[in-house]
């Protein structure tokens, strides 16, 4: 009961915190008053978070432990881009009944908007990315039995895999009417493009509707 109890206080921060940003902006936004919305004391909220930044990306955070915990789930025998599309797949059906569970989906996409406009939160969400990439690098040199401090192969495929996840979630999060499930789909198109993006010879291949 009482981590049930710890479980509740901290998504109410959450919520409290992600529905005053959207409203006034990161900037705008004090602990005092995530605190205050979610009926908590401020030291109660330093028990969750360390700051506003913490919080302000605990939803992010979570989708990204999701998917690398999908990638350390897939198949041993699975190709390394195979293994991570699958496991960027897998974990959206997960990953959206937490995000929903959580704050409703419009909530979260105004977020990653302000999250993509404010340079205090982008540059900490960019350096969250790079510990994600280094991760996902590590375990997909792990799979193939590679080092990856003398093979660059991992590092360099999680790159360019991970650059067309920046642009997939950048496509999603301009479309007003964005959803977990257009998210899903947007991912699994653009993914699909690697291939050819890297062929010479693009006339060859049909693009992607930036709309879909």
């Amino acid at each position: 009961m009482r981590e049930r109890k710890k479980a509740r206080t901290r998504d109410a921060l959450i919520r409290s915190a992600l529905e005053l940003i959207a409203h006034k902006g990161y900037e705008g936004t004090t602990v005092d008053e995530i605190a205050a919305a979610a009926d908590v004391s401020q030291r109660t909220f330093f028990r969750y978070f360390a700051n506003k930044e913490e919080v302000a990306l605990a939803v992010q955070n979570m989708v990204e432990a999701q998917f690398l915990a999908a990638l350390r789930a897939r198949p041993a025998g699975e190709p390394p881009l195979t293994a991570l599309r699958n496991a960027a797949l897998a974990s959206w059906d997960g990953v959206g009944e937490a995000v929903t569970a959580l704050v409703p989906i419009d909530l979260h996409v105004r977020v990653y908007r302000m999250i993509e406009s404010t340079p205090q939160l982008l540059a900490a969400h960019l350096r969250r990315l790079a510990e994600l990439e280094e991760g996902l690098a590590e375990e997909i040199g792990r799979r193939e039995g590679l080092d990856v401090r003398t093979d660059p192969r991992p590092r360099i495929l999680v790159a360019a895999f991970s650059g067309v996840m920046r642009v997939t979630g950048k496509v999603w999060g301009e479309n007003l009417d964005g959803d977990m499930a257009s998210l899903r789909r947007i991912t699994s198109e653009y993914l699909d493009q690697i291939g050819p993006a890297l062929a010479e010879e693009w006339s060859k291949y049909g693009g992607v509707d930036q709309k879909a």
